[in-house]
């Protein structure tokens, strides 16, 4: 399960309305990269894959493919606007080091 926080909600649904995508899901994802070795990713999709897993929370739907689902089971998606950076924030209770930015992370 995958968390989504009043913040992260009410700016994904900002940018998908600004973007034209209303009615889509958020997707998320992990692929290697990134100076701690995987990176998140954070996507609007409308389209479901077979090996998918979905959840809604606070009212937003989140796919997840489902191997990046094992690194982020527990996870929280937030969104900062704060002066040390905007953007969406993964608070992932699997990582054990984060980056400085926080885009990076290793298990």
């Amino acid at each position: 399960m995958i968390t989504v926080t009043e913040s992260a909600k009410s700016q994904a649904i900002r940018l998908m309305d600004e973007e034209g995508k209303a009615g889509y899901f958020i997707r998320v994802g992990v692929k290697g990269g990134g100076c701690s070795g995987l990176m998140y990713q954070l996507t609007f999709d409308n389209e479901m894959h077979e090996e998918d897993k979905a959840f809604e929370d606070n009212g937003v739907k989140v796919v997840v493919d489902k191997k990046s689902f094992l690194y982020l089971i527990g996870t929280t998606l937030d969104y900062s606007g704060g002066l040390n950076g905007k953007g969406f924030v993964f608070v992932n209770p699997n990582a054990d080091r984060t980056c400085g930015c926080g885009e990076s992370f290793s298990i």
